[in-house]
């Protein structure tokens, strides 16, 4: 299904749209979410992760954040976040924003990523977790404290958003 995503300038200003993988294939700047659930368990904190299914049109086969995507025009990123985190994860939680970014990557199948990736995270406790076979292959929960992603095994924006989450969630 094609789909129009936002593109904006540096300054995460919307300047008009694009198709989805088009915008990826130019490496146009863009606005994009990534989320993050946590839980707590006797042991510490957990984040639930998510391995891209390998149909994917870029990091297929990766790990990453709980969910991630684009807002369509008029969408917001909150609403646009809790509407992936159900489409992809079969859940759905109340989200906070807690940081943004902006990063560039050339990826395999000559994609480009030039986002202004907005960070998102809640809590779960609960143990229903349903993800959609087309967006997931796999999904984990990973101890925050020996999570090592420094890795080919992750996605290039993953590091970065978990500072961000794991910053607010420790100030909290």
């Amino acid at each position: 299904m094609k789909e129009d995503i936002i593109l904006v300038n540096e300054q995460d200003q919307a300047v008009g749209q694009c198709e989805k993988h088009r915008a990826h294939e130019l490496g146009l700047c863009h606005r994009a979410f990534s989320v993050f659930i946590f839980r707590r368990v006797d042991q510490g904190l957990e984040v639930l992760l998510q391995k891209r299914q390998a149909t994917k049109y870029h990091s297929a086969g990766l790990w990453t954040n709980t969910c991630c995507g684009h807002p369509r025009p008029g969408e917001t990123i909150v609403v646009a976040a809790e509407r992936r985190l159900r489409e992809e994860m079969g859940f759905s939680v109340s989200l906070m924003e807690v940081g943004v970014f902006h990063y560039q990557a050339s990826l395999h199948e000559n994609m480009i990523e030039n986002e202004i990736d907005h960070v998102l995270m809640g809590l779960y406790n609960n143990e229903v977790i349903d993800p959609n076979e087309k967006e997931v292959m796999e999904f984990r929960w990973a101890d925050v404290e020996a999570l090592q992603t420094n890795s080919a095994d992750y996605t290039v924006w993953f590091d970065q958003a978990l500072k961000i989450a794991l910053d607010c969630h420790s100030a909290a």
